[in-house]
């Protein structure tokens, strides 16, 4: 009868370990789970702070696209300028001379009338 009772605390021995094991299975799964998760919620953090990236640099590139028009209207329009502005200076020239010679005209005049 001794035999026996050692079989059968063998065999409850054996279930303990297994539920024992079968216990830090599932407390290891749950950890890996867990990791698993914080994992996919970190890769996705970054996936949305990249396409912000994007978003960011698209945005960054057209505003340089519209300051890069900007300059050339500038350009354009300082070139414009600058040929108005010499046309103008002829003109000064021109009307200067017309002064000068209608002083002397006046001179003239003077000088016959008297």
């Amino acid at each position: 009868g001794v035999g026996r009772g050692r079989c059968k605390m063998a065999a409850g021995g054996a279930a303990d370990a297994q539920a024992r094991f079968g216990h830090s299975v599932k407390g290891l799964l749950t950890e890996k789970v867990t990791s698993c998760g914080t994992d996919v919620i970190a890769l996705t953090k970054q996936v949305l702070k990249g396409s912000r990236s994007a978003e960011l640099l698209g945005q960054a590139a057209r505003n340089m696209v519209m300051q890069e028009d900007a300059i050339l209207h500038s350009e354009d329009s300082l070139r414009k300028m600058a040929i108005i502005t010499t046309h103008l200076q002829y003109q000064q020239e021109a009307i200067q001379k017309n002064v000068e010679r209608s002083s002397n005209l006046q001179d003239q005049l003077s000088h016959l009338l008297k």
